[in-house]
């Protein structure tokens, strides 16, 4: 016979599903490990050098910041 808690799951992702949901597992890196920050800094190093390399690129982001619509309803 299944716990309690077991068919009030069952029954939560039920309902869930039939709301045209489905369950997802994400996998992400875990900050934990030793070098993870290090691993961040060298990512980041090679993301701003590439901004660097591309003179237009701050035009394009400050103009698709200005297409935004960020008023809250």
């Amino acid at each position: 016979m299944p716990s309690n808690v077991s068919t009030r799951v069952k029954k939560r992702r039920d309902s869930l599903r039939a709301a045209g949901l489905r369950p997802v597992q994400i996998w992400v890196p875990d900050t934990r490990l030793p070098g993870f920050a290090e691993e961040c800094r060298r990512q980041s190093a090679v993301v701003a050098q590439a901004d660097v390399g591309d003179p237009d690129l701050h035009g394009f982001m400050d103009a698709a910041l200005a297409d935004m619509d960020l008023t809250e309803e």
